[in-house]
C-alpha cells in the first residue's frame, strides 16, 4: 500500500457533539445596577434605579422584594 492511501479523511470527530461555549447572560435589572454602580444594600435608597424601574418594571425582570420596597406593583404578562 501507498502511504498516500493511509493518510485518514474527513472529520475525526465527527461522533462529538460541538462544545457549547455557555456564557452566563444578566438581566437589564442587573445591567443597570452595574452602570449605576449599585450594591444590594443600596437599591433601595437609588433615585435612578427607581425611576428606571418605574418605567421599566412591566417588562423587564425586577426583583420582587424592590418592587414591594417602593410600592410598585408590575403588570403580570
Amino acid at each position: 500500500m501507498a502511504v498516500e492511501s493511509m493518510v485518514k479523511r474527513g472529520n475525526p470527530n465527527w461522533m462529538n457533539p460541538e462544545r457549547i461555549n455557555w456564557v452566563p447572560t444578566t438581566s437589564s435589572f442587573e445591567e443597570r445596577v452595574a452602570i449605576l454602580n449599585l450594591a444590594p444594600e443600596e437599591y433601595v435608597n437609588s433615585r435612578e434605579l427607581k425611576e428606571w424601574v418605574r418605567k421599566h418594571k412591566d417588562e423587564k425582570y425586577v426583583p420582587t422584594e424592590l418592587l414591594e420596597a417602593w410600592g410598585f406593583v408590575a403588570e403580570s404578562q
